[in-house]
């Protein structure tokens, strides 16, 4: 059984492996044209800002979490990439760096 991964968990992976690369990949976005979430099509796109002190965002691109225990976090691997995958009320994105 895998641990539960939390916002603490996902914060903690950031700030480990930032300096060795941190991608994100936007798969689904809040659109205030249809008043819902439409789906991405994004690659993975490497980080280049990272701002812990932002609440949600964290300064990066692609990332918006809203808090209040509204943010679902699980475990994610494909062939090229491990991390974490988020969903929210804004959307769904994942977190992640390159398999070694």
């Amino acid at each position: 059984m895998q641990k539960k991964i939390t916002k603490a968990t996902f914060k903690t992976f950031i700030k480990k492996n930032i300096n060795r690369g941190v991608y994100v990949k936007t798969k689904s976005d809040f659109d205030g044209m249809v008043d819902g979430v439409r789906p991405v099509k994004d690659d993975f796109t490497m980080v280049m800002s990272y701002v812990p002190e932002n609440e949600h965002t964290l300064g990066m691109a692609g990332v918006w979490l809203v808090g209040s225990s509204r943010d679902y976090f699980t475990a994610y691997s494909d062939e090229q990439f491990e991390g974490i995958e988020v969903h929210n009320c804004c959307g769904n994105f994942i977190v992640a760096t390159r398999k070694v």
